[in-house]
């Protein structure tokens, strides 16, 4: 029976696509018969990725929620540019995590056929957020480099008020880019050239600008931490040379620490180009070519590593950093102590000044985050 229902599921989509390609002519004319050309998914299909939406998007609403809140918090993270930078990453990722979810199950998974300027309403707070988020990695990737490279003078390079300027700039930029489509350049819901066969009403042009545009921006970011790594596996070999003594032992720490920036770096890349390249080439090759069904259902499958990779950028780039877990601990604590004295129970400020103190001694053996590499290399001048 089910077999059945996938057979009569497949033999219509193949007629809605037939219908596209060959009858339509007017934005108008069947625009809901054109827009059920781009609702490809099987049930099985549907059900999958529901069910990564449904897991994936309030686990990333919340954990970058969190992020936001910690840095708000503390006086001490919203000096730091690196703090700022982290805090635009998490509010793109915690818009991508409401937009695409609610967009992406709407069109897919509910079929609701809204028109143009709804659709493309939608779609541009699903653009602005994942370019927001891209936007955010370049910011942090540079905001490394720069400490890396530019140890002696970060702090003169890299101010509160150009960080904040730089944040602005880009959300203003992204903002602009993101609702293109709405303010105009559109095309008619057709399979016909110029429109997309992955976006109704979005113009084959506006799709090729925004994704190599979001090409550029990765490749930026991958230059960068490749020029960070280039710089840790010179200090590694200039620090394995053999020494005596004191020396010696800082020499190895120092190297330790190299290595575990390496590899964090190396994963970030990793995840970057596994969660962006495959949705980016598809785009991509969808302006070439025209794509098959089982290359669009591909797509909205790839289009979920996007969501992923929202889900992660938080213990990549903020629960990672000694000083922010620090600080969520320190703040738990004060939630936690002010709970006891509400229910008459004698405070427990000095158990969690303890707790953070151990963290804080727990977390010399682990990576210390850039900002605290600059001040500690600052210090020893």
């Amino acid at each position: 029976m089910e077999s059945q229902t996938e057979q009569n599921q497949e033999a219509t989509t193949v007629l809605h696509l037939n219908e596209c390609t060959t009858n339509i002519s007017t934005a108008g004319e069947n625009m809901y018969n054109s827009l059920m050309c781009y609702m490809v998914l099987t049930e099985p299909e549907k059900k999958a990725i529901g069910s990564i939406c449904f897991l994936a998007g309030p686990v990333t609403f919340l954990e970058n929620i969190l992020v936001l809140g910690v840095i708000v918090s503390s006086a001490t993270l919203r000096r730091r540019p690196s703090y700022l930078f982290i805090s635009s990453l998490a509010l793109a990722d915690a818009f991508a995590s409401c937009f695409f979810t609610a967009s992406f199950l709407d069109f897919h998974l509910y079929s609701n056929s809204d028109s143009s300027n709804i659709y493309l309403f939608k779609l541009g707070g699903v653009t602005m957020a994942f370019t927001g988020s891209v936007g955010s990695l370049l910011l942090t990737a540079l905001d490394r480099y720069l400490c890396i490279y530019q140890a002696s003078n970060y702090k003169v390079l890299l101010t509160r008020t150009r960080a904040k300027l730089a944040i602005v700039l880009l959300w203003c930029t992204t903002i602009l880019i993101s609702f293109l489509p709405l303010m105009g350049w559109r095309c008619t819901t057709s399979f016909n050239p110029p429109c997309s066969r992955l976006f109704p009403y979005v113009d084959h042009h506006y799709q090729a600008f925004w994704t190599g545009l979001q090409l550029v921006v990765l490749f930026l970011i991958i230059v960068a931490y490749v020029l960070i790594l280039w710089k840790a596996h010179q200090h590694e070999a200039v620090m394995g040379g053999a020494k005596l003594g004191r020396q010696s032992l800082r020499g190895q720490a120092r190297m330790r620490m190299d290595i575990q920036l390496a590899r964090t770096f190396s994963l970030i890349l990793l995840i970057l180009a596994v969660c962006w390249l495959p949705v980016l080439s598809f785009m991509m090759a969808d302006v070439s070519v025209n794509l098959t069904k089982p290359q669009q259902r591909m797509f909205a499958f790839c289009s979920t590593l996007c969501l992923v990779n929202s889900c992660v950028n938080p213990l990549l780039y903020a629960l990672r950093c000694r000083e922010l877990r620090g600080e969520l601990l320190a703040l738990l604590e004060c939630f936690k102590g002010g709970r006891k004295r509400t229910l008459g129970n004698t405070p427990v400020i000095q158990q969690g000044d303890e707790n953070v103190h151990k963290d804080h001694t727990l977390g010399d053996s682990s990576q210390e985050t850039i900002s605290e590499r600059v001040d500690r290399q600052q210090n020893s001048v």
